[in-house]
């Protein structure tokens, strides 16, 4: 199931429920603020990381994630990523504030 992007409510609805929360910026950006219980995974990572996630996911590829940076670019490309590698309900929400 592909989800929309850039949808907060949607976005806020899936953490409500258990979906994992996704930062892919920087250490420092995350060091400086950082929306509650998100794990840090730089967008330069991910694709060295998917391991990890997936076992925070349980195992299941099919468990939403939210993915979020600055400005909504760098969660694209952790997004592609993500889907390419078989996970399948994977959403941009955007930026930090986006959220």
């Amino acid at each position: 199931m592909s989800l929309p992007d850039r949808d907060p409510q949607l976005a806020r609805r899936l953490v409500a429920e258990g979906a994992l929360l996704l930062d892919v910026r920087t250490q420092a950006e995350y060091d400086e603020h950082h929306l509650e219980n998100a794990l840090l995974i730089p967008h330069v990572e991910v694709a060295a990381r998917l391991g990890e996630i997936l076992d925070r996911q349980g195992g299941d590829k099919d468990k939403p994630i939210v993915v979020y940076c600055r400005r909504g670019g760098r969660a694209g490309t952790a997004k592609a990523v993500l889907e390419q590698s078989g996970f399948t309900a994977v959403t941009n929400v955007g930026g930090i504030t986006d959220y």
